[in-house]
């Protein structure tokens, strides 16, 4: 009788409600931590942002090297001093029979001393090249923003096809990796007979969203997909279907947006696209297409 009467004696009130209310206690506490941690997270990208996008202060600058012998040197004027081009006439270019120019954006964890040799391709094609850096890159000054390269490169080509080597109807943009940005917003800011995308994001925003950074907290987009939407000339989209930094999707994305697309997929990762046999046979048969190489 005493453990029927045990068995059937109600529980306390309140009883039942005081075990969901820790529940939702103790949720609360750990949405809390986790907006916490998000939201810290986001003030880290904002403030250093930069600093990963640019990373200049970890490339190594050869105090004794210089631009090739047979190289021009240019500058416009920047905070604190000068931004360098590198301007290498293409064979059999001259004066008296200018040529077509290409305008070359390195990737971000680059300097202009890295190419020259990479892009003899061009100048056998008797293309000249030219080379910007970057602000506060290697002797460079200032500090790098989409802005500052932007308003650096336009004044480059100011200053590239003023030159009688150059046939200014035959400006080609060509940007690597964060390159590929740069020289997307050249191509909105200044006229150009074609733009080569290779290895290049879609854009920041993008490859931002894959570390949970939303689009507005980005400080240096480079749109590029919004750029080639509006791009009336040919562009050719090179892409390593193996490139792990900057997915193979984005070249697709590009290609779809282009009026006038090419997109071409090479079996490496996103640093040895440049290697790739056919790269310089591709290149030269666009340019041909687009009525740059006769």
């Amino acid at each position: 009788m005493i453990g029927l009467m045990t068995a059937a004696m109600p529980e306390k009130p309140g009883s039942e409600s005081r075990v969901p209310g820790k529940a939702r206690r103790k949720l609360r506490r750990i949405m809390i931590y986790i907006l916490v941690i998000y939201l810290s997270w986001l003030v880290t990208a904002y403030l250093v942002q930069r600093s990963i996008l640019f990373p200049r202060s970890l490339i190594p600058v050869d105090a004794q090297a210089g631009p090739p012998k047979d190289a021009h040197v240019l500058y416009v004027d920047a905070p604190g001093g000068k931004v360098e081009a590198w301007l290498i006439m293409g064979d059999g270019v001259s004066a008296e029979k200018p040529g077509p120019v290409v305008i070359f954006a390195h990737g971000n964890g680059e300097l202009i001393d890295h190419w020259p040799d990479m892009l003899a391709g061009y100048t056998r094609m008797g293309v000249s090249v030219l080379l910007p850096e970057y602000r506060g890159y290697g002797r460079s000054a200032g500090g790098p923003s989409q802005r500052a390269i932007g308003e650096d490169y336009a004044k480059f080509y100011d200053q590239v096809i003023e030159r009688p080597e150059v046939d200014p109807s035959r400006v080609v943009l060509h940007g690597r990796s964060i390159g590929g940005g740069v020289a997307a917003q050249l191509a909105s800011d200044r006229p150009s007979a074609a733009l080569i995308l290779q290895s290049s994001p879609s854009s920041i925003n993008r490859m931002a969203a894959r570390f949970l950074v939303p689009w507005f907290l980005v400080r240096d987009p480079f749109d590029a997909v919004a750029v080639v939407r509006d791009y009336e000339q040919p562009v050719l989209i090179m892409h390593g279907s193996a490139d792990r930094i900057v997915p193979p999707s984005h070249g697709r994305r590009l290609a779809d947006a282009a009026a006038d697309g090419k997109l071409i997929f090479y079996g490496v990762d996103h640093n040895t696209l440049p290697t790739a046999g056919p790269y310089w046979r591709d290149i030269e048969q666009f340019l041909k297409d687009a009525g740059v190489l006769e």
